[in-house]
């Protein structure tokens, strides 16, 4: 558990990320009837525009960086525990509305076997008392990795700490980053996405080809 100086040293990151929405998290805390943890459930963090008004694009690795981060059993995992397999990584909060809408769907993708074989992994950025609460009220059928200010560390990893959540990360059997879907995720984006992952794992089309499909295929919900 966070001390309160770690804590608020959190809030503070996430603050400056949610830019606009760092006054609601602000006042969040100093409600006297609400409790420190929270702040957590401001809207998610938005990318700040330079000066040509727009935001900034995220840097993303090529390839999956290492993380490593605690499970709902306090059980310490890395991703590369399921190297070898396509990787479909949530990133989430308890206080995100199109987070939560998410998880059902998430669920089916790991269990109803249209996919065998992927791995769906869900990284919280939250406090982990938030969710294992969460996870006692709406069960998750895949592994959920737990992380505070490292949690904020791995999104970071990823390119993606000044963006909000949700977003997920298809990754390939190579460990390569095939695309970063931004929001939230619906059945046939993802049916969309992994196909065209499927058909780079077995070589018949290559990143460039993957790329584009995706850019030209995925249906645009929302």
């Amino acid at each position: 558990m966070m001390g309160p100086a770690s804590r608020w040293s959190l809030v503070l990151l996430l603050a400056i990320a949610a830019g606009a929405g760092a006054w609601l998290a602000t006042r969040s805390l100093l409600a006297p009837d609400r409790p420190a943890a929270s702040a957590l459930r401001a809207p998610a963090p938005v990318a700040q525009p330079d000066a040509s008004g727009m935001p900034p694009l995220p840097v993303i690795p090529d390839r999956r960086p290492e993380v490593t981060l605690a499970d709902r059993d306090g059980k310490l995992r890395s991703l590369s525990e399921w190297n070898g397999k396509p990787q479909v990584i949530n990133f989430w909060a308890t206080w995100c509305a199109p987070c939560r809408r998410e998880i059902p769907m998430l669920n089916a993708l790991a269990s109803d076997g249209a996919w065998p074989g992927i791995a769906l992994i869900g990284v919280a950025i939250d406090f982990r008392e938030d969710v294992l609460e969460y996870l006692e009220e709406t069960p998750i059928q895949y592994p959920v990795l737990i992380g505070e200010q490292d949690g904020l560390e791995a999104s970071r990893a990823f390119g993606m700490a000044s963006l909000g959540l949700p977003y997920t990360v298809f990754v390939d059997s190579r460990g390569r980053i095939v695309t970063i879907h931004l929001g939230e995720l619906h059945r046939p984006q993802a049916d969309a996405i992994l196909s065209v992952v499927q058909a780079l794992d077995a070589g018949k089309i290559d990143m460039a080809e993957a790329k584009a499909r995706i850019k030209s295929e995925v249906p645009k919900i929302g």
